[in-house]
């Protein structure tokens, strides 16, 4: 274990020297997550019933869901795709404004945007139970349903990379499309405003990735306006 966190990058191996080039915040968080997929592969139950995280109201909720959530996922592509942004757009972010900045920020917009989940979960509930006994169903779904993922988080991160550096050029795999990242962004929220409003791909977090992106806007702006961005 101990050469993923070595900077010498002739020692460790090929994973030593992969992870030996990204910055060690990026780093640190990567591992945190890759370790707890592989504990929720041994026992997916256990790990999804204590470290994700449930409404507030919900008898499985438990205080400290709400940081450890943003480490849990439930599939290898659901942490593929996060763990490949955070690498790409996490590890240029945190050489811009500093390691201590990029935890905060990663915290931030995790909190962010389970604070926007829970608001709209809250809606939910308030609606199905003025609605009748019928729907109690829906409300003990609302309590049962776990949340789980970096994606919020995620979604921070690629707006706070897009906001320091609007102009770069992405591209997707598929359909192989090359943008300036700050249209990127605006797509990848009205995508992800109208599925969330829509009820379009259930079971997606689609306002806990808009209030991550919400948050992170928040902070990189303030940092901005304040001078405190470039300040390590």
């Amino acid at each position: 274990m101990a050469q993923y966190y070595g900077y010498d990058n002739n020692s460790g191996g090929m994973m030593g020297r992969i992870l030996g080039n990204i910055p060690e915040a990026t780093r640190n968080i990567f591992l945190v997550n890759v370790l707890m997929f592989i504990a929720t592969l041994i026992n997916k139950n256990f790990m999804i019933e204590t470290f994700a995280v449930f409404y507030p109201k919900s008898p499985f909720f438990h205080w400290w869901q709400p940081v450890t959530y943003m480490f849990m996922h439930g599939n290898f592509m659901h942490i593929f795709v996060n763990m490949w942004c955070l690498l790409m757009f996490g590890s240029a972010l945190e050489r811009t404004i500093g390691s201590k900045k990029f935890v905060l920020f990663y915290f931030v917009t995790g909190l962010g945007a389970l604070l926007v989940h829970f608001l709209v979960q809250g809606i939910q509930a308030q609606s199905v139970l003025t609605e009748g006994a019928q729907f109690t169903q829906a409300y003990i779904d609302i309590l049962r349903t776990p949340t789980l993922g970096a994606s919020g988080a995620i979604y921070g991160i690629q707006i706070g990379y897009a906001m320091l550096y609007p102009n770069d050029l992405w591209t997707l795999v598929f359909p192989p499309v090359t943008l300036k990242a700050k249209w990127f962004v605006l797509i990848f929220m009205g995508i992800e405003l109208f599925t969330g409003i829509t009820g379009t791909m259930d079971g997606v977090a689609h306002f806990a990735h808009l209030g991550g992106a919400l948050f992170g806007f928040l902070l990189i702006f303030w940092w901005k306006k304040s001078g405190k961005l470039w300040k390590r």
